[in-house]
């Protein structure tokens, strides 16, 4: 525990400390995360201004600034996609997202406008699939060429399409189909060029002061805005697995965000069929060895390609 003069103490907390687990990398990080944080804090003449906070892959601290402005310093675990999220933020330059104050991409950390804590499940669904959908037009500005690719990124994730046995449990057709569109969208140019979040789900929009709603976390590629839209369906599933009719409910959040970013429908149809397959394979990879395999997850994203398309 760090301390830090002039402020609270940084903890690391017991959820983010759990991620040592998945192995010597997460393990190492951690260990040397609360020297990495004194540091930031001193260089940047930064205060500690409350509890820490985490997400999947990261430490948030709110903090004071110098001049007494309220911020959070962001530190991540080394990964590509956090590579290029000061480069996003720089781009959007507050557009609908949380302000970049600074950063430094060596270390992974970044000091961000301070946002507050309630997001998008804090509101009906549909209501926010259409703030997200207005969204979209904001963010989805040219993207240069520090950027991965969307198309390039296909090309690697097909292949595992490829490797899955005919005894993988998913149906098969659906392999293929994805398979078949994954080709399509890696010849098409337009699934390139665009900045996009890939990851703009509910909880990754949260309540401001300088505006109702501001995005944070994205892991950009060079994209198609198209790609965007799947996130939206399978969280808050909880909602969609209680509605009477689950096929019009998921259809219902389909199209309002389709409608609100003024989206191509089959076009983002075909997309959430490859997002919801490649969350499949991703599962089945993770799953090998002793991991349980997760499912209901399997069958959450299984009965989503089979109902947006049926």
């Amino acid at each position: 525990m760090p301390a830090v003069p002039g402020g609270q103490p940084v903890e690391i907390p017991e959820g983010l400390l759990a991620v040592g687990s998945r192995g010597p990398d997460w393990a190492g990080w951690l260990d040397g995360l609360p020297r990495l944080v004194r540091e930031l804090l001193e260089s940047w003449e930064l205060r500690v201004d409350g509890p820490s906070a985490y997400g999947n892959c990261a430490l948030v601290v709110p903090v004071l600034t110098r001049a007494g402005e309220r911020a959070v310093l962001k530190v991540q675990f080394p990964h590509w996609e956090a590579e290029t999220e000061h480069l996003a933020l720089r781009d959007w330059a507050g557009n609908g997202a949380v302000q970049l104050l600074r950063a430094d991409p060596r270390r992974f950390a970044l000091l961000l406008e301070r946002l507050e804590p309630r997001d998008l499940t804090t509101i009906d669904a549909l209501d926010a699939c259409e703030i997200v959908g207005r969204t979209y037009k904001r963010l989805h500005v040219v993207a240069g060429p520090q950027y991965r690719t969307l198309s390039g990124e296909l090309r690697r994730w097909v292949e595992g399409f490829r490797q899955l046995p005919a005894s993988a449990p998913v149906p098969h057709r659906y392999v293929e189909q994805a398979i078949s569109l994954a080709e399509d969208f890696i010849a098409d140019p337009a699934t390139d060029g665009r900045l996009i979040h890939t990851d703009l789900h509910y909880e990754n929009m949260l309540a401001a002061d300088r505006e109702p709603w501001l995005v944070i976390d994205p892991k950009p590629l060079s994209g198609d805005p198209h790609y965007e839209v799947a996130p939206l369906i399978w969280n808050r599933w909880d909602e969609v697995a209680a509605a009477y009719d689950l096929r019009f409910a998921l259809r219902q959040r389909f199209w309002t965000v389709v409608d609100a970013a003024g989206l191509d429908e089959d076009r983002a149809r075909a997309w959430v069929v490859v997002r919801q397959m490649l969350n499949v394979l991703w599962t089945l990879q993770e799953s090998t060895g002793d991991r349980t395999l997760p499912r209901d997850w399997l069958t959450r994203n299984i009965a989503i390609v089979k109902a947006i398309q049926a």
